[in-house]
């Protein structure tokens, strides 16, 4: 027959020592019976503790419990608490770990909350409700800031006021001295007044601006920074009716600019430094003053790499000619280093590697004839750290990226 053992019964039952108030939680073993039935054999239960753990060292001295807690052998040990199972032949007895299904239970149990599954609301309803139909599409038309907020941007963090010569040139109008011209002349009205400054400060987004009766806009074109394989045969000015411009190369890209762009005005490009008639390769064109400034300044010391192919043999006493340098625009010139390629199989002619960091004009060709060399061709491969793509054709053209305005020394 099966016991049933309460807490009442299991407190009558059992037999503890008698001792101090404290002997039950620091005894190091306690040993209770109990008889379910007169007939049954009392069932035996052993209560263990935990190991002692290490008594600090301690200044001997006289205590004043000594005397109460000097007949506990286990004082200052951690009471240990068995658990009550019963076994699968269907006995009471004590162990020292929790039962298995116990933690088999723990460690498959569901810590997720259980939602109540969304119910889907028929299309009319959301309309109904007066709820948008797509609502990231309606969120996407509200202005993302306010008005105030916008206005106190561009009180206190818009870009300052520029010169009016330059407003006009990066609006595309002229160069910067067509439009120092135009100022001149009167032709430009700022606020309905005439301006003959060029130095005025004005701000397009604010003040209103005539050139020729024409309203500037008030948003100027984005800035366009763009690598060039020059061909031969064109030059790097505009306005000359008799020669190719190199700018009427970008003539389909600025259509595409502006439909990208509707209602901007066509940015005014130009050429950073220039490359003479018969010479090819790199050339940066853009329409940011400050950025060609920047690079084209002596002060950045951008070195600029050609690959230069010649008539006749190349000897030693050439390379110590080039070397050495020559007076250019009276100013002697020397070039950084001077190279001998490798023969190409389908061109005969030697090829020389010639890196200068002047950039005067007609460089390159006044070292190579001061050596008494003939130039066939001329092509220019770098500036700086940005090297023309060698995928790229014949008079087609790149847009650079941020990683390559930093390797021309950009840092805006």
């Amino acid at each position: 027959m099966a016991a049933t053992l309460s807490w009442s019964s299991l407190s009558k039952s059992f037999h503890f020592p008698r001792h101090h108030p404290r002997s039950l939680s620091l005894s190091p073993r306690i040993t209770c019976s109990s008889s379910p039935s007169p007939s049954s054999p009392p069932l035996q239960f052993d209560i263990s503790f935990a190991p002692p753990k290490p008594k600090p060292k301690q200044t001997p001295g006289p205590d004043p419990d000594s005397r109460d807690c000097s007949f506990i052998s286990g004082a200052g040990q951690q009471l240990f608490i068995p658990w009550i199972v019963r076994g699968e032949d269907g006995q009471l007895k004590l162990q020292s770990h929790p039962p298995a299904r116990l933690i088999h239970a723990l460690a498959h149990a569901d810590t997720k909350e259980k939602r109540a599954p969304k119910k889907d609301k028929p299309k009319g309803a959301a309309a109904a409700a007066g709820e948008p139909k797509y609502p990231k599409a309606a969120a996407a038309g509200e202005p993302k800031y306010s008005k105030a907020a916008r206005r106190f941007y561009n009180e206190n963090f818009r870009d300052p006021p520029q010169r009016l010569s330059k407003v006009l040139a990066a609006a595309g109008v002229a160069s910067r001295r067509g439009s120092e011209e135009l100022i001149f002349e009167g032709k430009v009205t700022v606020n309905g007044s005439v301006c003959n400054t060029p130095q005025t400060r004005v701000d397009p987004m604010k003040d209103v601006i005539y050139v020729n009766g024409n309203r500037l806009p008030k948003k100027l074109p984005p800035k366009v920074y763009l690598a060039l394989n020059k061909p031969k045969g064109y030059i790097c000015s505009a306005g000359e009716k008799e020669s190719k411009s190199v700018l009427e190369l970008f003539d389909d890209y600025l259509k595409i600019l502006g439909k990208r762009n509707p209602g901007l005005s066509k940015p005014r490009l130009f050429t950073v430094g220039r490359l003479d008639v018969a010479t090819s390769g790199l050339i940066i064109v853009t329409n940011d003053g400050d950025f060609a400034q920047k690079i084209s300044h002596p002060s950045a010391n951008l070195s600029k790499e050609y690959i230069a192919a010649v008539d006749g043999e190349v000897h030693k006493r050439h390379f110590m000619a080039i070397s050495q340098g020559t007076v250019v625009d009276g100013i002697h010139c020397i070039p950084d280093s001077v190279e001998l390629l490798p023969r190409q199989p389908d061109n005969s002619r030697p090829r020389l590697r010639i890196v200068v960091h002047e950039g005067r004009n007609h460089e390159v060709r006044e070292l190579i004839k001061n050596a008494g060399l003939e130039i066939y061709s001329l092509k220019r491969v770098r500036i700086g750290g940005f090297r023309l793509p060698t995928d790229l054709g014949i008079g087609k053209h790149v847009e650079l990226k941020p990683v390559d305005l930093q390797a021309l020394g950009w840092k805006s």
